[in-house]
């Protein structure tokens, strides 16, 4: 994973938190707290992160980010539904300004013709404002460089919402 590119986007966005004074709050399922990660291993991470979800289970997208299960029955894990109902329920139930949601198929496994390893949704939520989203088809390039990739695409997505006012 390169981790260089990770960390100057995770700088270049903390600085930008910083300088807004807001916080982030990040519901992660197939980057597994990868964002959270980048974020923390910067100093004053502490002022920008304000909390991190590791959702990886449906069950877990429903208890601590109150996704419905009606979503989930109908348009699945991997959905643009359920990333935007990730970030909202993110915003909802902590106190950060701005929320990033992911979820994903990153590989080997679980891709099918409809949702094929790679297949990325993201939302970017604020309060006030309009949810945003993203879907990114990285293809079966390996798990990690799916993961990786993701991060950087939820990094992109929160200066987007950032750039939006």
């Amino acid at each position: 994973m390169d981790q260089d590119e990770v960390a100057r986007m995770a700088k270049a966005l903390h600085g930008r938190l910083l300088e807004g004074k807001l916080s982030l709050v990040t519901a992660e399922s197939c980057t597994g707290g990868l964002i959270s990660a980048a974020i923390t291993e910067l100093p004053r991470a502490s002022f920008t992160l304000e909390r991190g979800y590791v959702t990886y289970s449906n069950e877990a997208k429903q208890v601590d980010l109150g996704v419905p299960a009606e979503t989930l029955h109908q348009h699945g894990a991997v959905s643009e539904q359920t990333a935007r109902a990730m970030a909202e329920g993110a915003l909802k139930n902590s106190k950060a300004e701005v929320a990033i949601a992911v979820t994903g198929i990153a590989g080997p496994d679980g891709g099918s013709d409809g949702k094929p390893v790679g297949l990325v949704h993201f939302a970017a939520a604020r309060r006030g404002r309009k949810t945003l989203h993203r879907e990114e088809r990285f293809g079966d390039l390996g798990r990690s460089e799916v993961r990786r990739r993701s991060v950087l695409a939820a990094f992109s997505l929160v200066n987007e919402m950032l750039d939006a006012g």
